[in-house]
């Protein structure tokens, strides 16, 4: 038998018997006091409504998965909308013409459900209003009755409750208080301790202290939809024991729901670390995504919104494999994939070209599709990495604002003629902020700098820069492609190699030039391959040659360093400056 004389709230109590003992989360552990009367000031009684907006009364808390949450959520906010239409004109102007979902009112006891000693006391009845309304209207209606208004003459877009005081309008027998309005189907009471629940939620502290007459009184009364019960029921218990029986995403989801509307932030945080370690689809993390803009307290749930980025952006990094499938994603989803550095794609350019298509798609008004592009998905595409060329069409193409195409383009010029160290001096600035433009993807066609020249001859040099994971990664026999170059109106890339040496039988790397396959045209080139080395840190020439070329041919050297594999590799090799190897290519066209 436990010792009568122990003091419950005593820390060492609390340690010494696990009946009592916190939970996991650091918090102490009142589920001892869940409606105990013995350690209740208060009396919460809650009216359950009929949902006859949602079109029905069952609980979304008997969804079978989660895209039957989704569209039993949908539906509701479109009746909701459809009915906040209907009496819109109303609410601004009279409140006596809204429905009584609408108000939160303030009715008298019924004698059934209360002692004699409590009929003196009055009952707070509060009800969700779906949208703002003008309060110094429904303030000025309220006076007129009687009662008392909570947050005063000014619009809010939280929820909306004003209490009526006197028996006038408790007992009034006004038609227009009930005009349509849902049923209360059932009434369930409550013991609550008000210091518990306003320790948890701004929400009760302000109902329990905001100095009028009703926050002294006894009982007080809730009005929720009959598909709130189950969530609101297993919140009130989180407040007390900081846990939930509940497990599954869409019983998650309504208890995340009702935590957000009752300022319940640890609850919020709680049910999205449960839905983060849950199984993830694509369906639910775009669901995920949508939070954000249907809660009001967004940064409980950002763990879970960033889980659901992290998951859509590795499940579609290679989006040519799920083109069809990424095609079909809405703008959030591909927001997610777009920003990550891991996309597998051969090119900035490619980006650049998914986005135009996929906008054109979705947006086929050009006013829509600029504002898209110009306030979302143009901060999603790295323009310092794409080509110059491809750039040049950026400033043409009519789906962009000229004023923002050309912004963006001066920028990743400004950004391509920096030395190497300011970039990635840029690289690193912007890799701590939410914006990526600098930071370069893991590209199949690894970005080149080319300087062009067309006097006394065509020529270009381009560098190419591998980091030496990029070239470990050609073991035993990979290679990478340039991005690709343009000289004498031929496109041309560069190609690193990791080959068997004919002569030697020992893996080398190798480099070699090719042409893009474009018609029957050949012309002739005089190319020289050389790499910075420790030494000096300046270029070295490694291998001159000419060569003509026709569309899909490519030449090179097989041992561009003329050592193995290992030694090129080595920790100690010549051809890696802290962790870069540097490559020059020079083209010169023969005459």
């Amino acid at each position: 038998m436990k010792d009568q004389n122990l003091d419950l709230f005593d820390p060492r109590t609390a340690v010494m018997d696990p009946e009592y003992s916190p939970t996991h989360t650091g918090e102490p552990d009142f589920a001892f006091a869940f409606d105990d009367v013995n350690f209740s000031d208060r009396i919460l009684r809650i009216e359950i409504l009929g949902d006859s907006i949602a079109g029905g009364s069952s609980s979304n808390g008997g969804c079978s998965s989660l895209a039957d949450w989704a569209r039993n959520r949908k539906r509701r906010r479109e009746d909701f909308r459809k009915e906040n239409d209907m009496y819109h004109s109303f609410a601004a102007l009279d409140i006596t013409a809204c429905p009584e979902d609408q108000i939160i009112c303030c009715n008298q006891i019924d004698s059934e459900d209360a002692d004699n000693e409590n009929q003196d006391e009055a009952v707070v009845a509060m009800i969700e209003e779906p949208n703002s309304v003008l309060l110094s209207s429904v303030f000025n209606e309220v006076v007129k009755k009687g009662g008392v208004a909570w947050h005063g003459p000014e619009k809010i877009d939280k929820p909306c409750y004003v209490f009526c005081a006197g028996d006038e309008a408790a007992n009034s027998d006004d038609s227009t208080w009930n005009c349509d309005s849902p049923r209360v189907m059932r009434v369930k009471t409550l013991n609550i301790s008000s210091p518990i629940l306003a320790a948890k939620s701004p929400f009760f502290y302000k109902l329990f202290s905001n100095g009028m007459r009703e926050s002294e009184q006894r009982q007080v009364t809730l009005r929720i939809n009959a598909s709130e019960e189950a969530a609101l029921t297993e919140l009130l218990k989180f407040m007390y024991r900081n846990m939930l029986t509940t497990n599954t995403a869409p019983g998650l989801l309504d208890v995340l729901m009702a935590a957000d509307k009752f300022e319940v932030a640890s609850c919020m945080k709680y049910c999205s670390r449960l839905l983060c370690n849950l199984p993830m689809t694509p369906e639910s993390a775009l669901l995920y995504l949508e939070l954000p803009s249907s809660v009001l307290m967004a940064d409980a749930v950002r763990p879970l919104t960033d889980a659901a980025k992290q998951f859509l952006a590795a499940r579609y990094k290679d989006i040519t494999k799920f083109q069809e499938e990424v095609m079909k994603l809405p703008l959030a989803g591909i927001e997610a994939i777009l920003s990550s550095d891991d996309l597998q794609v051969a090119s900035e350019d490619a980006v650049y070209d998914f986005v135009l298509k996929w906008t054109r798609a979705h947006y086929p008004l050009i006013e829509e599709r600029r504002e898209i592009l110009s306030s979302r998905l143009g901060r999603c595409i790295r323009f310092p990495f794409m080509s110059c060329r491809k750039l040049r069409k950026v400033l043409t193409c009519n789906d962009f604002e000229h004023e923002f195409a050309s912004k963006l383009v001066l920028e990743a010029l400004f950004f391509k003629a920096e030395a190497p160290h300011r970039q990635r001096t840029q690289a690193a600035e912007e890799s701590a902020s939410t914006s990526r433009r600098f930071v370069e993807r893991a590209y199949k066609y690894r970005p080149v700098k080319v300087v062009e020249f067309e006097l006394p001859r065509q020529q270009c040099i381009v560098y190419l820069d591998l980091k030496r994971e990029e070239c470990a990664n050609l073991f035993p026999s990979g290679r990478v492609y340039s991005q690709a170059f343009h000289l004498g109106g031929q496109g041309f890339f560069l190609s690193a190699h990791c080959n068997m040496d004919q002569q030697s039988s020992f893996h080398c790397f190798g480099l070699f030039l090719g042409m893009q396959e474009k018609g029957s045209v050949s012309f002739t080139v005089d190319y020289e391959f050389a790499a910075r080395t420790t030494l000096a840190e300046e270029y070295v020439s490694k291998y001159k040659g000419n060569y003509t070329f026709t569309g899909g041919k490519a030449v090179g050297y097989r041992n561009l360093f003329a050592i193995p594999w290992t030694s090129f590799m080595a920790e100690d090799s010549l051809y890696f400056i802290k962790g870069v190897l540097h490559l020059r290519a020079e083209l010169t066209i023969r005459h």
